[in-house]
C-alpha cells in the first residue's frame, strides 16, 4: 500500500514561511517522483513543484521560483516544501502526489496521472 501524509500547513503572514512535509509509505524514494500541487477556490489545480529520482530533476512553476524550496529525505522518506517570503495568493489547500514510476516530474513541469495523492493541508496567508 503507497500512503502519502501531509504536515504543516496553517496560517502564515505575508513575507513569512511555511514548511509543508510528504511522508511517503510503501514508494521506493530511489525510482519514484513527488511533487506537490494546490488549488485555491475558483482557481485550477496547478502544479507547484516536483522532484524526481530521474537524474534528479526539480521543476517549479514560475509563481514560486526563487521562493519555494521542495527537498527529500531519503532516510525519512519525507519531501518538503519550504515555503519563503509567503504571499496570500500562496492560499490554497496543498497535495502530496507521488508516482512509483520516475519521469512524472521533468524540467518541462508535472506530467499529469499521478497515483497516489495526500490528503491535503490548507496554507492560509494572511495579507
Amino acid at each position: 500500500e503507497v500512503q502519502l501524509v501531509e504536515s504543516g500547513g496553517g496560517l502564515g503572514q505575508t513575507g513569512g514561511s511555511l514548511r509543508l512535509s510528504c511522508t511517503a509509505s510503501g514508494l521506493d524514494f530511489d525510482e519514484s517522483t513527488i511533487g506537490w500541487y494546490r488549488q485555491a477556490p475558483g482557481k485550477e489545480r496547478e502544479g507547484v513543484a516536483c522532484v524526481s529520482s530521474e537524474g534528479p530533476a526539480t521543476w517549479y512553476v514560475d509563481s514560486v521560483k526563487g521562493r519555494f524550496t521542495i527537498t527529500k529525505d531519503k532516510a525519512k522518506n519525507t519531501v518538503t516544501l519550504q515555503m519563503d517570503n509567503l504571499q496570500p495568493e500562496d492560499t490554497a489547500v496543498y497535495y502530496c502526489a507521488g508516482d512509483e514510476l520516475p519521469f512524472y516530474c521533468s524540467v518541462y513541469g508535472m506530467r499529469p496521472g499521478y497515483d497516489y495523492w495526500g490528503q491535503g493541508t490548507q496554507v492560509n496567508v494572511s495579507s
